[in-house]
């Protein structure tokens, strides 16, 4: 999960965070986040594959934005 500079929040998902953070931060991996540059990364999960990783994430996005602030203090 990412902040953007408005304070929204971003989630998706990668194999290669690292470079899908470089390419968030370059303005290459999505209209959203290039809006709102520059982006911090304020949480990160590991599932066991893709589809497993998909569902979290589709969980994730279904959480009100209390509910996700509150998973990132507790990740902090």
């Amino acid at each position: 999960m990412l902040r953007c500079r408005d304070g929204s929040l971003y989630t998706g998902i990668t194999n290669d965070l690292p470079r899908r953070l470089l390419r968030h931060r370059a303005g290459r991996a999505s209209a959203y986040t290039r809006a709102r540059l520059p982006v911090r990364l304020v949480y990160r999960e590991s599932q066991a594959d893709r589809p497993a990783a998909l569902r979290r994430e589709a969980a994730l996005r279904r959480l009100s934005r209390a509910a996700k602030l509150a998973l990132v203090r507790r990740a902090r």
